[in-house]
């Protein structure tokens, strides 16, 4: 299966984009189609044996619309300044030379100016390979003036808006002395004589005719891509705006003709400020709309301006100054204080603090000594280093954080689809209606001209464009607001189910805890003395990857003691180690382990007393015999107890999950005000744990940082993943918290609340205003003896009703965490 992300032009509301679906949908191997209005691009999935990306862009062309694959980040374009050239022909052997590099697109030297444009993929080929090809030509290739990336995401937005301010203004230029001589007379405004009603009826018509044209053309496009819809029986928002002006429009010319005939009568009424108005307004409110909606992805375009644009790499012990697309895995990056650091790696010389804010959100700066990993992005703050690059480009913890962001802003929410299935039948069923009402007045015994007003209101009235806005945007801010927060919510579903959840389940070690362990207890029964039991016991837990046999080591290191020689390890997962040495066989680990071997605990109070204090004891066998037990006990996070307390206040019943033993996970428990303790849980029945809890017909968040809590993070309704966890716990969660802060728990589901809370309203409003706009619209209250919509007054309130769905996406920005 692959998936793919296509830029969909040409789309005016959220019938469109269901047209797009359902033409695409139809292709054999496509399994999952998503047209995403707000953001104008298309996400499938298909199977790439069955189905190409031709054949989705010709689907999509039918559909009446184009795609254009996303460009690819690889491409870069620069402009090196070269030096040595005397003529046309040495520009021309630079080019021949530069050419001969696999991944050139482009390349053009220019020799007046001195300089190479060099377009090429940074996948195939490196700037100092370039360079290189200058130089075997026989020339000096000088530094590089910039990397003239381009964003072509933002360059067709921009594009877009400046078409539509043009088209507009435009048709703002025609439409006012339209409007001033259709309606001036009435309003007691003097007209120049010769084009005077009373006097010069045909006149008065032709010059409204003529102001007319260039404001039809300026909206062009409604005519071109409503009436294919039309044809093709998938009408859109187009369809009804088109239908609307063109039927005054045609009705304003019928009226010149009978005016020329010698009826003047038609001259009261011709129509043609009615298509002009509705286009100008409705242009200005397609204008603003592209405005805002540029306004609800600036948290991607933040991230964005987060990266830095250079690099120092250390090449031949010399230091280069290169643009950051051009740093490899394994280069060595040279960071001084104050820089940003390019890319991601690990400290090999030197030792500084690092501000990760920008990603993490964590305020207080991290110390980075030799073998520390370091974040492209974050900022050095006091001292010099070297690393060596280990993620670049697309795998970079940034990048990764980009991907997830816009991935989730382009995803739908479930409860989108209600909008799309209403969406898709709403456009014709209102041209049912309107035809409906506008002929119900006339056989009634209303004129052509009371019919026509009819039909025109309730077309242009009812356009669905907020309906279809409804949703992506208040998406796009959530999700943009939640990755300023260090909180990434990977899709539109996540959002969406975050805000039920019931019951939230931590997984201890690492989330409620910190996950480093210490040795606060050394009992032995006798045999052998404390130090001999940590020696034996450090050298066993030395080949374990337990944070718990780590915490023995660590403190056997503080001793100073030496690491005796293991002749066999064996882990016995959720259990504990068996290992020789020396001859003997050494058991260490819990309870579980000793009552499995028959082992008899002969320090059963002591160990009850440590796990009632909330530590961990482990029990120590040697050959068969308990010879004492070691206490661990894990520090717990600052932010746990508070964390806990703001779930509570939320409603939210809290669990604790752990494979410690009850009375230590108690007594945790305790100290930060846990619900339920799930305890001495093996990893792999965590996934059944929560099972159980979901079994109750709960909506059951889990929180965890291991590779043991993958299955329980896919297992519940929602995943949480702490992100100084495992990057299997990351790509099992839905939602990952980038700081390893428990206060960011309640801040994403707060964040699901005030989003989903949002696109209710958004969608109440979108709704309301259609259901009733339209009653209204084919005379409803003219029946009861109130006012007739006029079709002007109906355009402002279609256009103000997009806007104000976006308006109030937008106010999802000002969301704070109550903490």
């Amino acid at each position: 299966m692959q998936k793919q992300t296509l830029n969909i032009t040409g789309m005016t509301c959220a019938s469109c984009a269901k047209a797009i679906e359902r033409s695409v949908g139809k292709i054999e191997g496509v399994r999952l189609v998503n047209v995403n209005f707000a953001t104008e691009k298309l996400a499938v999935e298909f199977d790439e044996s069955k189905a190409s990306i031709e054949k989705i862009k010709e689907a999509v062309k039918k559909a009446g619309y184009s795609a254009q694959e996303e460009q690819n980040d690889t491409i870069r374009e620069i402009t090196i300044p070269i030096s040595g050239m005397t003529c046309a022909s040495c520009a021309k052997a630079i080019e021949k030379s530069i050419g001969k590099l696999p991944g050139i697109s482009e390349v053009s030297v220019n020799f007046a100016t001195e300089k190479a444009k060099v377009v090429y993929d940074s996948s195939k080929t490196r700037i100092s390979e370039i360079k290189d090809a200058v130089s075997k030509a026989g020339y000096k290739a000088l530094e590089i003036e910039a990397d003239k990336q381009v964003d072509h995401e933002r360059e067709r937005r921009e594009k877009e808006m400046r078409s539509l301010w043009i088209k507009f203004l435009v048709s703002a230029i025609f439409t006012v002395p339209l409007l001033y001589i259709a309606m001036g007379h009435l309003l007691g405004l003097k007209l120049p004589e010769i084009i005077m009603p009373e006097m010069y009826p045909l006149n008065f018509a032709l010059v409204q005719l003529i102001l007319s044209i260039p404001v039809v053309i300026a909206g062009y496009k409604f005519y071109t891509v409503g009436f294919s819809r039309l044809i093709r029986r998938e009408p859109n928002m187009d369809s009804l705006i088109a239908m609307g002006t063109a039927a005054a429009f045609l009705y304003g010319i019928y009226a010149v003709y009978q005016i020329a005939n010698g009826n003047f009568e038609y001259a009261k009424d011709l129509y043609f400020e009615t298509a002009g108005v509705i286009i100008a307004l409705i242009l200005l409110g397609k204008y603003l709309e592209a405005v805002t909606k540029g306004k609800t992805s600036e948290a991607i375009k933040k991230l964005m301006g987060l990266a830095p644009k250079t690099a120092v790499v250390i090449h031949d012990g010399k230091e280069m100054t290169i643009p950051i697309e051009e740093v490899e895995v394994g280069d060595i990056v040279l960071v001084k204080p104050g820089e940003k650091i390019p890319v991601d790696g690990e400290v090999i010389e030197g030792r500084t603090s690092v501000d990760e804010s920008m990603l993490t959100g964590e305020s207080i700066p991290v110390e980075k000594n030799i073998g520390s990993k370091v974040i492209g992005a974050s900022i050095n703050k006091n001292g010099t280093i070297k690393f060596k690059a280990t993620k670049v480009g697309k795998d970079t913890a940034l990048a990764q954080i980009i991907k997830l962001v816009e991935d989730a802003q382009g995803s739908k929410a479930p409860i989108a689809k209600l909008a799309d299935i209403i969406s898709g039948y709403f456009v014709p069923v209102v041209i049912v209606i309107a035809i409906i009402a506008g002929l119900a007045w006339y056989l009634s015994g209303m004129s052509v001209i009371f019919s026509l007003t009819i039909f025109i209101a309730v077309l242009v009235i009812a356009c669905p464009c907020a309906l279809g806005l409804a949703t992506p945007t208040a998406i796009m801010v959530g999700t943009g607001k939640g990755a300023e927060h260090g909180v990434l919510i990977k899709g539109g579903e996540a959002l969406e189910t975050a805000h039920k959840i019931q019951t939230i389940v931590f997984d201890k070690t690492g989330t409620i805890t910190e996950g480093k362990p210490k040795v606060t207890d050394i009992l032995t029964t006798g045999e052998i003395d404390e130090n001999e039991l940590l020696q034996l016991s450090a050298s066993a837990e030395k080949g374990s990857e337990h944070p718990l046999g780590e915490a023995i080591v660590n403190r056997a290191k503080e001793k100073k003691l030496e690491f005796l020689n293991v002749e066999s390890f064996e882990a016995i997962p959720g259990h504990g180690i068996e290992v020789k040495i020396q001859g003997k066989t050494m058991l260490l680990g819990n309870k579980k382990l000793m009552n499995d071997r028959n082992i008899e605990i002969t320090l059963q109070k002591e160990s009850d007393r440590l796990a009632e204090e909330g530590k961990t004891p482990m029990f120590v066998a040697i050959d068969n015999k308990l010879a004492g037990i070691i206490a661990v006990a894990d520090v717990m996070k600052a932010s746990s107890k508070r964390a806990i307390e703001v779930l509570h206040s939320m409603g939210i019943e809290v669990a604790m999950i752990t494979g410690d033993n009850r009375r230590t996970a108690e007594a945790i428990a305790k100290q930060v005000g846990i619900d339920r303790v799930l305890a001495e849980v093996l990893p792999q029945d965590k996934a059944n744990e929560v099972k159980k809890l979901q079994a109750e017909g709960k909506k059951v968040a889990m929180v965890g940082d291991g590779i043991n809590d993958a299955p329980a993070l896919a297992q519940a309704d929602i995943g949480i993943a702490i992100g100084s966890g495992t990057d299997v716990a990351m790509e099992s969660a839905d939602i990952v918290l980038m700081r390893s802060d428990l206060m960011d728990v309640p801040t994403a589901i707060q964040l699901s609340k005030k989003t989903i809370s949002n696109i209710k309203q958004n969608l109440f409003w979108a709704f309301a205003y259609n259901t009733a706009g339209i009653p209204v619209a084919a005379g409803l209250l003219y029946l009861f003896g109130g006012p007739l919509l006029n079709p002007i007054i109906a355009a402002a309130a279609m256009a103000f009703s997009s806007i104000s769905v976006l308006t109030n996406a937008l106010r999802l920005k000002q969301f704070k965490p109550l903490h």
